[in-house]
């Protein structure tokens, strides 16, 4: 049951990252920086966007609606598990690896919402690695 209240509020912390996600294009100016590009690489820009959006939606949703799913052992919940668990993992290693952080926003409430963000990143991870891990292995959480 704990683990079933954990993927639940992983899933809220999804949804609200979801609706927080919109207004990126906005504070990362990402029209002004897209407009530079040739229309087919700026449309498959926004294709990926679209994607991790819609993927990230889908994360949410289904931890929320159905968290017991995710811990039956069966063999979906562990595919499921280890591929959210993959997903948020490689998200977290990009950011700390990756990403150059020299012209990101500046300010208090920049830096409170990058450092809220990879809180929620980490503890997506550790979330769904539990249950990948209760899953292939049959534990009971």
């Amino acid at each position: 049951m704990m683990l079933e209240r954990m993927i639940f509020l992983a899933g809220l912390g999804q949804l609200v990252l979801v609706f927080a996600s919109l207004a990126i294009p906005r504070v990362l100016k990402w029209g002004e920086d897209t407009s530079k590009l040739r229309p087919l690489t700026r449309q498959v820009f926004w294709t990926y966007a679209g994607y991790i959006w819609m993927t990230n939606l889908s994360f949410a949703l289904i931890s929320m609606l159905s968290p017991e799913s995710l811990v039956d052992h069966s063999f979906l919940a562990k595919a499921i598990t280890s591929y959210i668990f993959t997903y948020w993992l490689v998200r977290v290693v990009i950011q700390f690896t990756w990403f150059d952080r020299s012209d990101a926003p500046q300010g208090a409430i920049f830096l409170l919402a990058e450092v809220m963000l990879d809180c929620l990143f980490i503890a997506l991870v550790a979330v769904y690695g539990w249950a990948a891990i209760a899953n292939i292995t049959g534990a009971t959480a």
